[in-house]
């Protein structure tokens, strides 16, 4: 994150003791004693179970199994460092080489018009294999491995999925390969859509992205301001009766050499309530990678401020006895946590909520015919999101389940380009060895679970239209029945696939998903301009309206805060963010 203070070894330090804390075998002993003769309350009991579960993920009794995982953690804080270290930079139209970040390699290869500069990106991205490789991955693969099978797993996948999740990785791909089966026909028909609509040069792995955004990117890019993000995603929580109890939340947008290449949530503090019924409440670190005056950041700043303000509502509204039920790693389900968030970036591509909140600089609503074009190009297309996600958790799989004398830097190349082969149908245009998921401990083997959240998406949206008013843009019971069916629980009871049933009354399918990628795109059209035009005869925000999230928020750009509104309000710490956003990036201001 290039703070001050913060290093590799500081954090490999932490992470060891966080480790021996959860690895500690006394405390699960005497657990197990206070469930077994003590005398509990059931609440008590509750907790108890959760410290047992949660225990149970990081309990390593034998020697040999510690020593692995030391020696793999080490190996990993020596990538990553060597990995910072990895300059990244793309030649320009006019052949010159430019230092960048990763954001702006991947906003780029959407949004620029030299096809040279496009693929130059892609090559930088290539690069990210060979670098790892030729700097340990492999090695880590193959300790990842011994360190499960020393604990009884088939491999380090099935270990993380069975830890995360509860079901077992056979299970896990059971699922998997019923949606790659079901979708295959749907990939076929968009590449052959995309040869004919786009010419055979479109189906590159460079042209890809802007062959299907890179001038709309451009005529909806007014639309989506980058300095009013923040405003826009409080103002449509607070629509929907979000609330965060009481969290203090640190957000660092933009983006700035050495910062990690991922937005993301982390909770230094996790909610709980004490013995007495005393809440505490969570405190958040947001991040994301915002470059404001680029095209498409600010639709891309926006969707992940509702992805990841998703998560940090999600938790802030945790209740329950120990803050192991709100803590992010396992037992904690990926699947249930990119639910929350995914869901509530979905919103984001609704004409509705588009009819209500996409606005220019003026304060006019991005026009149907935008819209319109968008549905008409994307739609067909969405398919490609769906191999892209899946292509991941099939890579690791085959990653994880080679054998380590074919565990060599040219065959995981070999085997990366098959699977994006298999899967996407080409080389894909963010080659799976540039993942940034695939690398550490805590996010290996586990981008299933974005999987899984996205089929419990389209369940949950489809719940929502087909009950109550039939609505979720500013319906301010969404809120309340997130919070109520799929938040307050946390990793504990009934889990991941007993909320999902529970809450839509169905067990978790692909059928959602999959029938939304086949409607028509002519019936898509029909209706999503009359909830474009519901949405505009019946909008009333104010944009005085001031905004009451119940939480604290503090705008940051590294160690320097920006911004506070426990000192002025959600509305003006925003207006103050916003006049540092034209001060550092003075085109901004020019575009206003």
């Amino acid at each position: 994150m290039n703070l001050k203070g913060n290093s590799v070894e500081n954090l490999n330090t932490s992470f060891n003791a966080l480790e021996t804390f959860l690895g500690d075998q006394t405390t699960l002993e005497k657990v197990r004693e206070l469930l077994k003769h003590g005398t509990v309350s059931e609440e008590q009991r509750i907790v108890l179970n959760q410290i047992e579960k949660t225990l149970k993920c990081y309990i390593v009794e034998s020697s040999s199994a510690k020593a692995l995982r030391e020696s793999m953690m080490k190996k990993e804080g020596a990538l990553q460092k060597s990995r910072n270290n990895l300059k990244t930079q793309y030649t320009d139209k006019d052949g010159n080489v430019v230092d960048t970040t990763p954001t702006v390699i991947r906003t780029k290869m959407r949004s620029d018009p030299v096809e040279s500069v496009r693929k130059s990106c892609w090559e930088m991205l290539r690069k990210n294999g060979p670098f790892l490789l030729d700097n340990g991955f492999c090695d880590i693969i193959k300790e990842r491995n011994r360190f499960a099978r020393e604990l009884g797993f088939e491999d380090f996948y099935d270990l993380k999925v069975t830890n995360a999740e509860g079901f077992s990785k056979k299970k896990c791909f059971e699922m998997l390969d019923g949606l790659e089966h079901a979708t295959k026909p749907l990939l076929d028909k968009a590449l052959e859509r995309l040869k004919k609509e786009k010419g055979e040069d479109a189906t590159k792995p460079w042209n890809t992205g802007f062959a299907l955004s890179g001038e709309l990117t451009k005529l909806t890019d007014p639309y989506y301001p980058f300095e009013y993000a923040p405003e826009v995603w409080g103002r449509s929580f607070s629509k929907m009766n979000i609330k965060y109890k009481g969290a203090t939340m640190r957000l660092d947008l933009c983006d700035r050499k050495g910062k990690y290449p991922n937005g993301f949530c982390h909770w230094p503090t996790a909610p709980y309530k004490t013995q007495d019924d005393t809440f505490i409440p969570s405190e958040t670190n947001f991040t994301s990678l915002a470059t404001p005056d680029e095209i498409g950041s600010g639709n891309t700043a926006l969707t992940t401020l509702m992805h990841e303000g998703g998560h940090a509502a999600h938790f802030s509204n945790i209740v329950q006895g120990s803050p192991l039920f709100s803590q992010e790693r396992a037992p904690f389900s990926v699947a249930l946590a990119e639910t929350q968030s995914m869901f509530l970036d979905a919103l984001c591509e609704d004409a509705s909520w588009q009819a209500r909140y996409a606005k220019n600089r003026k304060g006019e609503t991005i026009p149907w015919e935008l819209i319109e074009r968008s549905i008409k190009e994307r739609h067909p297309y969405k398919v490609f999101q769906l191999r892209g996600m899946i292509a991941v958790p099939y890579f690791e799989k085959a990653l994880y389940e080679m054998d380590e004398k074919d565990l060599t830097p040219e065959n995981v190349l070999k085997v990366a380009d098959e699977v994006e082969m298999k899967i996407q149908g080409g080389l894909a245009g963010r080659p799976l060895m540039s993942v940034p998921h695939i690398l550490a401990d805590e996010s290996s083997c586990y981008y299933h679970g974005y999987v899984f959240a996205e089929m419990a998406v389209h369940q949950t949206r489809e719940y929502f239209f087909k009950t109550g008013d039939g609505t979720i843009v500013d319906n301010p019971r969404v809120g309340k029945e997130l919070i109520e069916n799929y938040w307050v629980h946390g990793s504990g009871n009934p889990g991941f696939l007993g909320l999902v049933n529970n809450l839509t009354g169905s067990p978790l399918k692909h059928n959602a998903w999959v029938k939304e990628l086949g409607v028509e795109v002519e019936d898509l059209l029909k209706e999503e301009k009359a909830e474009y035009e519901k949405a505009l005869a019946s909008a009333s925000s104010s944009s005085k309206d001031e905004i009451d999230l119940e939480m604290r928020a503090i705008f940051v750009h590294g160690d320097d805060v920006i911004s506070d509104s426990k000192e002025s309000g959600f509305v003006e710490a925003c207006e103050k963010f916003r006049g540092w956003i034209y001060q550092e990036w003075p085109k901004t201001k020019s575009m206003a």
